[in-house]
């Protein structure tokens, strides 16, 4: 009797251990649900939208400009942010102050991306705490799950113009 209750404790133990690690490896390597709070990436994400990040892109540094992430805040490392990628290594990036006076060039060092939310007005990124290393990465997101009215593919960045190629 004893043996057939320690039998299956130590087989449902050995189960929970398995399909945790199985959990473990599908969320740090695959991917996961995430709640986004905050005003930084209005329009395109609304405050607590839930979205899907995939976490392939960041293992095979396949992160592209105009791609949504999660990243580590470099300012409070116990928080993430949710930031567009505006620019990779070796871009030249034209920055602006909260005025709008003064503009500025700088240029994203190698290991590095520039995030910026999509709401300008209302986003403390890379024009306040400059270019994120990219290792602070965590995910990609790609695909809105919630609201239902929402739910597919997140949109285009309404700061298009921001992107810069020369």
């Amino acid at each position: 009797m004893l043996r057939g209750v320690l039998g299956k404790a130590f087989r449902l133990a050995g189960y929970t251990i398995q399909y945790g690690c199985i959990a473990h490896c599908a969320f740090e390597y695959v991917g996961g649900v995430v709640m986004c709070s905050g005003p930084s990436m209005e329009p395109t994400i609304q405050n607590s939208d839930i979205v899907f990040a995939e976490n392939l892109s960041r293992h095979f540094y396949a992160i592209q400009r105009g791609d949504i992430v999660i990243a580590k805040s470099p300012s409070d490392p116990k928080s993430n942010i949710c930031k567009r990628v505006i620019g990779l290594e070796g871009d030249k990036i034209l920055t602006t102050s909260p005025s709008d006076i003064f503009k500025s060039r700088s240029y994203v060092p190698t290991g590095h991306v520039w995030l910026e939310g999509d709401n300008l007005e209302n986003s403390t990124d890379s024009r306040y705490y400059g270019p994120v290393p990219y290792g602070l990465i965590r995910g990609r997101i790609f695909f809105k799950i919630w609201p239902f009215s929402d739910f597919g593919f997140l949109r285009d960045s309404p700061n298009g113009h921001r992107f810069s190629d020369d």
